[in-house]
């Protein structure tokens, strides 16, 4: 039986997936005392430095209201978490944010060096297509390994999270306009995260339909995912000002906020939320999980 939304605790489900995406992720990377160990180290503490692991857990909440069941997911929802983890590594680096702290702790390129922080995202880019590669056929077969990645790398390739990143870069000091900000998030941000959605769903052999309004989902949540992010920059939480000025503004970033303002953005964000809920109607009560962690978007603070 599917509970009713009063009776379901998001954070609880939250919190039980996280511990089982840990635990996975624990043992797909290597020890630390692995040679050499400055890379393994690298990897462990920027996977390990406190993520929500959000972008699995909505793979793994995708996977089960398909029909999915038990840990055939974990490997691939690893392997999300790893793709994130490298983009944040190198996003910090000088050569593109310059950030000094990540989630609260130094970021990578400051407590190992630039080009160990480098390499250490090119190995969990990497680890994470191997782990998919190596993991998911025996369970799912070629054909699904095939949709799997096909759909993963596009999603962080050409069209995807790095032309994000580039466009990012280029606009930066740049008079902003409505489609440039709208190009930088989908991509950057929201490409992933809707990526997250379909392949849970293709990996409990979802039909098409059901892909495609999952996918609807995913990508109104991705953008509204980076909208917050934006608004977080300049206010402590969704409606509480911080003081000071944000770090996107000291960079002139491209921003929603920047564009269209903060009540704007807010609405817009809202809007987009409420949306990708709609895309669940036809899935039914056991596609609650997923509206729940769709609402977490527009209240969370970090």
């Amino acid at each position: 039986m599917i509970p009713r939304s009063h009776e379901f605790d998001i954070r609880a489900y939250l919190k039980q997936k996280r511990a089982q995406v840990d635990k996975a992720l624990d043992e797909c990377l290597p020890p630390e005392d692995t040679y050499p160990q400055s890379l393994y180290r690298a990897m462990r503490y920027s996977v390990f430095s406190g993520g929500k692991r959000f972008r699995p857990v909505l793979c793994i909440a995708s996977f089960e209201i398909c029909g999915g069941r038990g840990e055939i997911i974990l490997p691939v929802a690893c392997a999300i978490e790893m793709i994130h983890t490298y983009s944040l590594i190198h996003d910090d680096l000088p050569c593109m944010d310059d950030d000094d702290l990540r989630r609260g702790k130094p970021t990578s390129h400051k407590v190992f060096g630039e080009a160990i922080a480098v390499l250490a995202g090119d190995a969990l880019l990497g680890l994470a297509i191997e782990t998919i590669a190596r993991r998911l056929p025996p369970v799912a077969g070629f054909e699904i390994t095939n949709k799997v990645l096909v759909d993963l790398l596009a999603a962080i390739g050409t069209d995807g999270m790095v032309a994000g990143q580039v466009v990012d870069i280029e606009s930066e000091g740049k008079a902003a306009d409505a489609k440039t900000v709208e190009y930088i998030h989908t991509r950057k941000t929201g490409c992933l995260i809707a990526s997250s959605v379909r392949i849970g769903a293709i990996v409990a052999d979802a039909s098409e339909e059901v892909v495609e309004r999952l996918s609807r989902y995913g990508q109104r949540i991705g953008l509204a995912f980076q909208i917050v992010d934006d608004i977080l920059d300049v206010e402590g939480s969704f409606g509480k000002l911080k003081g000071g000025v944000g770090r996107d503004a000291q960079r002139q970033k491209t921003t929603y906020p920047g564009v269209f303002g903060l009540e704007k953005s807010k609405e817009t964000a809202r809007s987009l939320v409420n949306e990708a809920k709609e895309f669940l109607e036809d899935l039914g009560s056991k596609a609650l999980p997923l509206k729940l962690l769709a609402d977490m978007v527009i209240e969370r603070t970090s």
